[in-house]
């Protein structure tokens, strides 16, 4: 008869992977009180190392060494020596392991997920600081990652929730950029805050320009794949290799494609391929493994030289680095991995980043190589997730259309008593950072949508400070345009260019709608997604808002939803109403 051999999975369980061999069955033993199933006896072999099964459960409970499991197909599962093999042929369909302590199943962790605590942005006096300046961020990990800790019935960690990349993760319809040579339109629109009665908000989008596919440039691309034993789980490693199948599909003929892969050391498993070779580019993904620790610096240097070395000068050159950022070995170091990555995207090389797993997801690591490596950094909780980061969005994750884009707004204090920016606290800049095209900021791909928000408190309105003794008159109505809140001004650079170039437009009374149900729905919808990241921040700024509140304002404002990507939204909105605010650990 058939014999079936299998993997070991997470809760000590057997997987069926592969068939095809003759075989005797074991005896069946009489069913035990204890269990549910009836308990099969193993038949032992010295000289095998194989697990077969064709029945449905065994009790190995009576087996006086480990069984060995090892690796079947492409993946990768520690074996004991092979002294210690055993054979079990068995009618069953689930093993308990007679020694679970030295049989490790998939890689799992709970409560080591890293992220960068920040305050939220405070409200400002515009009499006082009548500017504020910073980087536009079209990153999406964070969205990703609140939507596995809701999945798991979680709330996430607040430091995990970043407005902006929630706000963002959702494209919105604003009008089109005529050329790549001002690769941007601008929004703006002004309307009631629903956070508190008497306050305003305004909603700043752009728009990048969306690249031809018979147009877009070619991509030299370097897979940095992370083979550590901690990507030994069915939403990493193998969630990779998917994913990576998927960009695939997404590229051209004269694209390449070359693969360098890390655990305890760093080494090339793929050199540069066209991807019309997708079948060898797949044999190669197929049959990695994870196990070892984590040399990560060692992996992006590689990955970088490799990338320099077949740098193309007319095409995009970009790392693309699928980890957890579990790094332990060599350069750990934030600071000194900033440091290089910096130095090198001088040499027109970008870095973009998938985050994979929860447990130990180490996001400020990963937030840090993204940032400062011109590129972006998405988590990848689910292959839908992957199909929308790598196939319905694969032009804007891989080709840029503008690097080093900066906003600046200065409020006009005759019509703005206070205003605060909502998210984008890891993005803050200097005022004088904005005209200094030695800094860098973020980047934003083809056809890209990126929305900023700000609350206002109108001259006359609710304030949040009261004014100081010995503070300065506000300027008179007539001197300081009273019919503008404000000033935008986007700031970008093309991206083969070193020079920026200069975006600008009024905030004004011409923008403005009296009620928020007249606001665009795409505005209203976006103040819906930061009216929810702001409750899981804790809600310090969000009034008496709740969550059957941004319920309310997204389903009017849902609008178009052709790959539910809002519907989905609504759902998480409603899971965070009754998950636990701390995630259990399974036993």
């Amino acid at each position: 008869m058939s014999r079936f051999y299998l993997m070991l999975t997470a809760g000590l369980s057997i997987t069926l992977v592969a068939a095809c061999s003759q075989s005797n069955e074991a005896d069946i033993a009489s069913p035990s009180s204890e269990a549910a199933a009836p308990t099969l006896k193993a038949e032992v072999e010295e000289d095998s190392s194989a697990i077969v099964v064709t029945g449905q459960r065994i009790d190995a409970r009576a087996m006086d060494a480990p069984v060995a499991i090892s690796a079947i197909g492409s993946q990768h599962i520690a074996s004991p020596p092979p002294a210690q093999a055993r054979k079990m042929v068995v009618t069953g369909s689930a093993i308990r392991a007679p020694y679970p302590d030295r049989i490790m199943p998939w890689y799992q962790d709970v409560g080591r997920d890293k992220f960068t605590s920040t305050q939220e942005n405070a409200f400002k006096i515009a009499r006082d600081e009548p500017v504020s300046t910073f980087s536009i961020d079209v990153d999406t990990a964070s969205y990703s990652f609140v939507r596995a800790s809701l999945n798991n019935n979680a709330l996430p960690q607040p430091a995990a929730v970043r407005t902006e990349e929630l706000v963002n993760y959702f494209p919105y319809d604003y009008a089109a950029p005529r050329s790549a040579q001002q690769p941007f339109s601008s929004n703006v629109a002004v309307f009631p805050s629903p956070f508190t009665a008497g306050r305003k908000l305004v909603r700043i989008g752009i728009k990048g320009y969306a690249i031809e596919r018979a147009t877009r440039p070619r991509a030299n691309l370097v897979f940095l794949i992370d083979t550590s034993g901690s990507m030994n789980a069915p939403n990493r490693l193998p969630l990779v290799k998917k994913s990576l199948g998927l960009l695939l599909d997404q590229l051209d003929r004269n694209d390449r494609v070359s693969i360098v892969t890390y655990a305890g050391n760093a080494g090339t498993a793929l050199e540069p391929t066209p991807a019309s070779q997708k079948g060898n580019i797949l044999a190669v993904i197929d049959q990695l493994g994870a196990g070892g620790s984590t040399a990560g610096a060692e992996g992006i240097r590689q990955a970088y030289a490799l990338a320099e070395r077949n740098l193309d000068p007319n095409g995009v050159n970009r790392v693309i680095l699928a980890t957890d950022g579990d790094f332990n070995v060599g350069i750990t170091n934030q600071d000194e991995l900033k440091g290089y990555i910096e130095r090198e995207r001088g040499k027109g090389i970008f870095l973009s980043v998938l985050g994979f797993g929860m447990g130990n997801y180490n996001d400020a690591l990963m937030q840090t190589l993204a940032q400062n490596g011109n590129g972006a950094a998405a988590y990848i909780d689910t292959l839908g997730e992957a199909r929308k980061t790598l196939v319905d969005e694969a032009t804007s994750t891989l080709f840029p259309i503008a690097k080093d884009v900066k906003i600046q707004v200065e409020f006009n204090p005759a019509t703005v008593a206070e205003y605060r920016l909502i998210g984008y606290e890891t993005r803050m800049l200097n005022r004088d950072d904005f005209d200094n095209d030695k800094v860098d900021a973020g980047d934003v791909g083809s056809g890209q949508t990126v929305t900023a928000i700000y609350e206002i408190v109108p001259v006359g309105g609710p304030r949040t400070m009261g004014d100081l003794r010995y503070s300065k008159p506000a300027p008179p109505a007539a001197a300081a345009a009273p019919s503008e809140y404000g000033f935008v001004k986007i700031r970008y650079k093309l991206p083969k260019s070193d020079r920026s170039q200069l975006i600008s437009t009024p905030i004004d009374r011409r923008v403005e709608f009296a009620r928020f149900a007249d606001a665009p729905q795409d505005a209203r919808f976006a103040t819906g997604v930061a009216a929810f990241a702001e409750l899981l921040r804790g809600g310090r700024y969000s009034g008496s808002m709740t969550y059957d509140d941004v319920l309310q304002i997204v389903g009017a404002a849902r609008g178009t939803d052709d790959f539910g990507y809002r519907m989905e939204l609504v759902q998480m909105v409603r899971a965070a109403k009754t998950a636990g605010s701390m995630a259990k650990l399974e036993r």
